[in-house]
C-alpha cells in the first residue's frame, strides 16, 4: 500500500518510510531500530512494521511499502516450518529445485520416451503413425491446459501449482510403466535364419493380430498426464523466480533453469541407451542377442525411477511461500522496466485484483492481443520453434544418411554437438542480458543479430555428402552410377537366389559397393565374425574378386569417404548455438513487455502459440520434406514401411529451403 501523505503519521501503529526503504515481513520489533530508520542507509529489511510505543513525532516526511496481506514468508509445510530449512528459502534454494523439476522433464519426456519408442513399437506391435500419437499426446495436453494454469495460478500460490504439477508429472511416468507389468511375458521364436542365398521361402508374411497395439491407449495417458504436469514449470516457473530476484539477474537465473531442461534429454539419452542394454524380463533368460531386430530392453525402467524422483522433488517445492523473503523490494524496479499498454484500460489492467477472476479473462486476451511486440515475440518463437522441433527429431537422421553412420551413432553424435551447443547457447543467451545490461529494445535487436547469425549458418546445407553406392539403388551392380529413382535390385549375379524385399539387413562389399542384403550379395556362407566383431560372408557372386571370382561382404553399411564432414559439424553446431542463444533474450523480452499482473498469462499464451504453430507441427513439416528425398522404401509385404535410403544432394536441399523458409 502507497500513503503519499506528506504528513508525518502513524496510521493504526504503521510508519511511512522513503521507497528506498521497503520492508518484509516478519521481522523483529525494536524501538530502536525504528528510530534509526530515519538515519541509516542500511537496507530496511530489518526495520519494524508497527511498533506499540509511540514514535511518530521523530518521523520525517515518509513512505512506507507493505505487503497487501498476512503472508508468510517461511519455508514449510503448514505449521511445520523448522529453522534449518530457511536456508534454502533464497532464489538460488528454489532455483535448485526448479532446476531439479525441469532436468526431471527433459530425461523423461524428450530423452527417455524418444530413446524407447523403437522397443515399445517393437514390444507392443505398433506403428509408426500410432508412436507419433503418443508422443504429440503430451503438446496436446500443454495446449489444453496452458490458458488455465497461466491464467488462475499467475494471480494463485504459484509453488503449489508447480509442486502438484510435478507430482502428476511422476504420476504420467508411472502410468507409461504400467503396460510392462499388466501385458504378461515377452515371448517370441529366436530366428535362426540367416539370409543368405538362397533365401528361404518359408519366412511367409504374416498379420500379427496379438491385440497388444490396445496398450497405446495406456502410454497416451500417461503422455498427457506428463503435459499436464510439465505445463506450470516454464510459465509459473520462470514468472516465479523473475519476481523474486533483482531484475538484472532475472535472465541469468532463467538461462540457469533452461540449461538444466536442455541438459535433461542429454541424461536420458544415455540412461535410457544404457537400460536398453538389459533385457526386458530382468533376472530372465534369452537366447537373443542385442543386435538381434528382435531384442527388447528394459525401457520400463527409467519411467519406474523417473516417478519416485518426482516425488521427491515436488516435496521441497510444495513448501515454499507465496513470495520468497526480501521479494517486495523488486517490484517497483521490475514495474518501471515494464512498457506499459497506452489504451483506455490501463486503469483496470494495473489494478491489483485484475486477471483474478474468470470475468477479467477476455479483458486479458484482448491487451495481449493489442501488443504488436508481444505478438511478433510469439510468431518469432514459433518459428524458431519450428526448426528446433524438425532438427532434434530428423538431425540424427540427417547425420545418419550424409555419413552413412548407423543410428546409434548418429544420435550420438547429434547428442554431442547438442549438448554445448544448446546449452551453452540458452546459458550465455541470459549471461550476455545481465552483463551487457541490456533492456527491452537491446533485447530485441540482440534477438534479431542471433537469428542473422543462424540464417548464416543455414546455408550449411547447400553442402551435402555423396551417396555411398549401393548396387540396384545409387550404382549399378558393376558399380556406375544410377540416374535417382531407377531401382533394380535383382540382377544376374543374384538372380538364382529368390532373395526377399522383407529381409533388409546392409552390407558392404569386397569391392567397396553397399548391397541390400547377403542374399542381393549372393553369398552362400556366413562365418561367425572378423577380428573387429562383425560377420563376414563368403563365396559372394556380385562383388567380384580377379582371383577367384568370389568376393567376400562384411555387415554392415560401407564407410563414408566424404571431406566434407568437419564443415558440416561445425556450421550444424553454429546454427544450433545461435539459436538456443536467442531464447532466453527473446523470453526476458516476452516478460518485459507486458504488465506485471498479465506475465504468467502472457507466457501461457505464448507457449500455446508457439507449440501449435511450431512445435506440433515443426517435424511433420521437416518429415514430409525428407520423405521426398527417399529413394529406397521398405517392403512390408507390399505394404510400404519407413525409408532406408535417402538421396543425400536431394535432403540437403530441401532442408535448406525449408530451414531459409522458417529463419
Amino acid at each position: 500500500l502507497t500513503f503519499p501523505s506528506p504528513a508525518p503519521a502513524l496510521e493504526n501503529g504503521v510508519e511511512h518510510t522513503p521507497p528506498s526503504r521497503r520492508v518484509s515481513l516478519g521481522s523483529p520489533l525494536s524501538p530502536s531500530s525504528l528510530h534509526s530508520a530515519t538515519h541509516s542507509p542500511l537496507d530496511t529489511c530489518s526495520q519494524p512494521l508497527c511498533d506499540t510505543e509511540k514514535h511518530g513525532t521523530r518521523v520525517a516526511h515518509e513512505m512506507r511499502y507493505v505487503s497487501a496481506g498476512p503472508q508468510s514468508t517461511a519455508c514449510g509445510w503448514r505449521a511445520f516450518a523448522p529453522a534449518c530449512l530457511q536456508a534454502f528459502n533464497t532464489p538460488k534454494g528454489f532455483l535448485l529445485f526448479l532446476c531439479a523439476a525441469s532436468f526431471l522433464q527433459g530425461m523423461t519426456v524428450n530423452g527417455f520416451i524418444n530413446t524407447v519408442i523403437t522397443s515399445i513399437e517393437r514390444r507392443f506391435d505398433l506403428h509408426s503413425y500410432q508412436s507419433g500419437l503418443i508422443a504429440s499426446s503430451y503438446d496436446i495436453a500443454a495446449c489444453l491446459c496452458l490458458t488455465f494454469v497461466s491464467y488462475f495460478g499467475g494471480s494463485g500460490h504459484k509453488p503449489r501449482w508447480l509442486g502438484w504439477g510435478v507430482l502428476v508429472m511422476g504420476a504420467g511416468s508411472l502410468v507409461f510403466a504400467l503396460p510392462h507389468f499388466t501385458a504378461g511375458h515377452y515371448e517370441v521364436q529366436v530366428d535362426t535364419w540367416v539370409p543368405v542365398c538362397p533365401a528361404n521361402r518359408s519366412a511367409a508374411c504374416r498379420d500379427s493380430t496379438s491385440g497388444l497395439s490396445r496398450y497405446r491407449l495406456v502410454f497416451m495417458l500417461g503422455q498427457f498426464l506428463h503435459g499436464v504436469g510439465a505445463t506450470p514449470l516454464y510459465t509459473l516457473g520462470v514468472t516465479y523466480l523473475d519476481e523474486n530476484v533483482k531484475s538484472s539477474y532475472s535472465p541469468v537465473y532463467i538461462a540457469i533453469f533452461y540449461t538444466a531442461a536442455i541438459l535433461g534429454p542429454a541424461a536420458g539419452y544415455l540412461i535410457g541407451g544404457a537400460l536398453l542394454n538389459i533385457y526386458m524380463e530382468v533376472g530372465g533368460r534369452t537366447e537373443l542377442t542385442r543386435e538381434s531386430p528382435l531384442w527388447v530392453g528394459a525401457w520400463w525402467m527409467g519411467f519406474l525411477g523417473a516417478g519416485a524422483a518426482a516425488v521427491l522433488i515436488a516435496i521441497p517445492i510444495l513448501g515454499y511461500p507465496r513470495q520468497l523473503p526480501g521479494s517486495q523490494r523488486y517490484l517497483v524496479m521490475r514495474a518501471s522496466e515494464t512498457q506499459r499498454l497506452k489504451d483506455d484500460n490501463h486503469r483496470a489492467e494495473s489494478s491489483p485484483d485484475f486477471g483474478k477472476t474468470i470475468q477479467d479473462l477476455p479483458l486479458s486476451i484482448w491487451l495481449l492481443m493489442k501488443n504488436p511486440t508481444f505478438i511478433l515475440l510469439c510468431l518469432a518463437g514459433a518459428t524458431e520453434a519450428t526448426l528446433i522441433a524438425g532438427m532434434s527429431t530428423f538431425g540424427p537422421k540427417f547425420l545418419e544418411s550424409q555419413f552413412s553412420l548407423s543410428a546409434s551413432e548418429a544420435a550420438t553424435l547429434f547428442g554431442y554437438l547438442v549438448v554445448p551447443a544448446g546449452g551453452g547457447g540458452t546459458f550465455l543467451g541470459g549471461f550476455f542480458v545481465n552483463k551487457l545490461k541490456l533492456r527491452g529494445p537491446g533485447i530485441v535487436r540482440f534477438c534479431l543479430l542471433c537469428a542473422l547469425a543462424s540464417l548464416l549458418g543455414i546455408s550449411v546445407f547447400s553442402l551435402h555428402c555423396p551417396n555411398v553406392p549401393m548396387a540396384g539403388v545409387t550404382a549399378s551392380y558393376g558399380g556406375s552410377l544410377l540416374p535417382e529413382g531407377h531401382l533394380n535390385l535383382t540382377m544376374p549375379c543374384n538372380a538364382a537366389c529368390s532373395c526377399r524385399p522383407e529381409h533388409y539387413s546392409p552390407v558392404c562389399g569386397s569391392d567397396g559397393i553397399m548391397y541390400y542384403s547377403p542374399c542381393h550379395a549372393g553369398c552362400l556362407t556366413a562365418t561367425e565374425t572378423d577380428l573387429g566383431g562383425q560377420k563376414v560372408y563368403r563365396d559372394c557372386s556380385c562383388p567380384q574378386n580377379f582371383s577367384s571370382g568370389f568376393g567376400h561382404a562384411t555387415a554392415g553399411k560401407c564407410t563414408s569417404t566424404c571431406q566434407r564432414k568437419p564443415l558440416l559439424l561445425v556450421f550444424v553446431f553454429v546454427v544450433i548455438f545461435f539459436t538456443f542463444l536467442s531464447s532466453i533474450p527473446a523470453l526476458t523480452a516476452t516478460l518485459r513487455c507486458v504488465c506485471d499482473q498479465q506475465r504468467s498469462f502472457a507466457l501461457g499464451i505464448q507457449w500455446i502459440v508457439v507449440r501449435t504453430l511450431g512445435g506440433i507441427p515443426g517435424p511433420i513439416a521437416f518429415g514430409w520434406v525428407i520423405d521426398k528425398a527417399c529413394l529406397l522404401w521398405q517392403d512390408q509385404c507390399g505394404h510400404q514401411g519407413s525409408c532406408f535410403v535417402y538421396w543425400n544432394a536431394a535432403m540437403s536441399r530441401y532442408m535448406l529451403i525449408t530451414g531459409l523458409l522458417y529463419k
